[in-house]
C-alpha cells in the first residue's frame, strides 16, 4: 500500500491575523482532542485567530459551518477560513458510508459556493486505532494539516486579492495618460 507523504511542518506565513471557524464533532472525544490541539497549534503558530464550534458528529459539521458563517458575516466580522474535525469509523451497517460521504459533500459544496478557505479534518477510517495514527500530533497530524490547508487556501486568496487590485490600480492609471 502506498504511503502518503507526510505534510511539511513548515510555519504558515501571510495569514497573520486571518480568523478561522473550527468545527469540530465531540462522537468520539479522545480523538477529537487530539485533532483539535492539532489544529490550534497550527493557526496559533501562523499568528492567526480562531473560533470553535462544537457539534456532536460529523453530518451535524456542515449546518453548524453555514449557522457560523452567516452569524460571523451579520456581526460584520467575517471568518477568512474553515477547518472541520471530526472522526468517522466503519462500523457493521452503511450509515458510515453515508456520514462519510455527506459530510465530505456538504462541506466541499459550501467551500466552493461561498468562495471560502477549507481544510477537511474529517476522518474516515476502518478502525480506532487508525483514527489514533492520523490524529496523533506524533503521527499524521490530521489536525494540524487541516488548519494547513485552510491557511494555505487563505494565503492564496488574499495574493490573488492583493494582485488583482495592483492590477487594477496599474490599468487605472494608464487610462488616466
Amino acid at each position: 500500500m502506498a504511503r502518503a507523504r507526510r505534510q511539511s511542518q513548515r510555519r504558515e506565513t501571510g495569514v497573520k491575523g486571518a480568523r478561522i471557524l473550527v468545527v469540530e464533532a465531540r462522537y468520539y472525544d479522545d480523538i477529537a482532542d487530539m485533532l483539535l490541539r492539532g489544529a490550534k497549534r497550527v493557526v496559533k503558530d501562523a499568528q492567526a485567530a480562531c473560533d470553535i464550534v462544537t457539534v456532536p458528529g460529523a453530518l451535524e459539521i456542515p449546518a453548524a459551518i453555514m449557522i457560523s458563517l452567516h452569524a460571523a458575516a451579520a456581526r460584520e466580522q467575517p471568518y477568512d477560513g474553515v477547518v472541520a474535525l471530526g472522526c468517522v469509523i466503519r462500523g457493521e451497517t452503511s450509515h458510515y458510508d453515508i456520514v462519510a460521504g455527506e459530510s465530505a459533500r456538504a462541506i466541499m459544496d459550501i467551500s466552493i459556493a461561498l468562495d471560502m478557505p477549507l481544510g477537511n479534518g474529517i476522518l474516515t477510517v476502518d478502525t480506532d486505532a487508525q483514527a489514533r495514527a492520523r490524529a496523533r500530533a506524533s503521527g499524521e497530524d490530521k489536525g494540524g494539516g487541516a488548519a494547513r490547508a485552510a491557511l494555505g487556501l487563505v494565503r492564496l486568496k488574499r495574493r490573488l486579492a492583493r494582485d488583482a487590485k495592483a492590477e487594477s490600480k496599474g490599468r487605472g492609471s494608464k487610462g488616466r495618460r
